[in-house]
C-alpha cells in the first residue's frame, strides 16, 4: 500500500495519473488524512492549474463526494450539469458556501466566488445568464472583515491563473469601486495576512507582497487591465 504523503504529493503538483496511481495502490478515496477528507485537502491545496478538474473528477470517481451535486458542478466547471441542475430549482443560485481557502476567503461564499477562485469559466457565464449578482458579497466576520465581491479573488491569483475570470468579471460590469475593512488573506495558514481599506486595485498590488509569491509582471498586467 503507498503512503498518503503520495496522495497528497499528487494533489500538490494536480497530477490526475499520480492520484489514480496512489488510489490503485491502496490509498482510499475517502478515508480522512489528519481529520479531513482528501476532497478537502485537495480543493483547498494552494496550487491553481487547469488540471484541478481533472483531479476532482478521480476522486469522485474513486467514490468520493461532497454529497452536494450543485458545488460539485461548480468546482469541475461542468455547466451542462449546473444548467440542468438550475432549470430544477434556481434557487440554487442563492446558495452560500463554506470552505477553507488558501487564499482569498471562501466564507458565505457565492457560487460566482467558487467559480472565480478555481476559473471556472463556463459555470460562471451560466450563473450570470441565469441572473446571479455579479457583485454578490462574501460573508462579513467578527472584525468586520471580509464582504467581498468575486472579482476579488481574481486579481492577485496563484500563477494568475485566474486572469481570464478577472476579464470576464470586469467586461461584465463587475465594480472596482467595492471598498472594505478588510480582508483576511489565508486565514489558518501559516502566510496567514490582514489586509485594511481594501479595493480591487489596491489587493491586486498585494500579490506584490514577498509571501504572496505572485509575479510582479502579472501584477502589474493585472493592474493595467483593472
Amino acid at each position: 500500500m503507498t503512503s498518503n504523503s503520495e496522495l497528497l504529493g499528487a494533489f500538490e503538483t494536480h497530477d490526475p495519473a499520480a492520484i489514480r496511481s496512489a488510489l490503485d495502490a491502496g490509498c482510499s478515496p475517502t478515508a480522512l488524512i489528519d481529520g479531513k477528507s482528501p476532497l478537502t485537502l485537495l480543493t483547498e491545496m494552494y496550487t491553481r492549474t487547469s488540471r484541478f478538474a481533472d483531479c476532482l473528477r478521480v476522486l469522485l470517481d474513486a467514490g468520493a463526494s461532497f454529497n452536494d451535486p450543485f458545488l460539485e458542478s461548480l468546482l469541475l466547471d461542468d455547466a451542462d450539469k449546473l444548467r440542468g441542475i438550475l432549470k430544477s430549482s434556481s434557487s440554487e443560485l442563492a446558495r452560500r458556501f463554506h470552505l477553507n481557502c488558501a487564499y482569498t476567503p471562501l466564507v458565505g461564499a457565492s457560487p460566482l466566488h467558487i467559480c472565480a477562485e478555481y476559473n471556472s469559466i463556463r459555470c460562471a457565464r451560466v450563473l450570470l445568464d441565469a441572473g446571479h449578482p455579479i457583485d454578490a458579497t462574501a460573508a462579513i466576520d467578527a472584525s468586520g472583515f471580509g464582504g467581498h465581491t468575486p472579482l476579488f479573488h481574481t486579481v492577485n491569483s496563484n500563477r494568475n491563473y485566474c486572469r481570464p475570470m478577472m476579464e470576464l468579471l470586469v467586461d461584465a460590469g463587475g465594480s472596482l469601486d467595492v471598498r472594505l475593512k478588510g480582508i483576511v488573506w489565508g486565514s489558518g495558514f501559516e502566510w496567514e495576512t490582514t489586509i485594511l481599506d481594501v479595493t480591487p486595485f489596491s489587493y491586486a498590488q498585494c500579490g506584490l507582497y514577498f509571501q504572496f509569491h505572485r509575479r510582479e509582471d502579472h501584477i502589474y498586467s493585472n493592474l493595467s487591465y483593472l
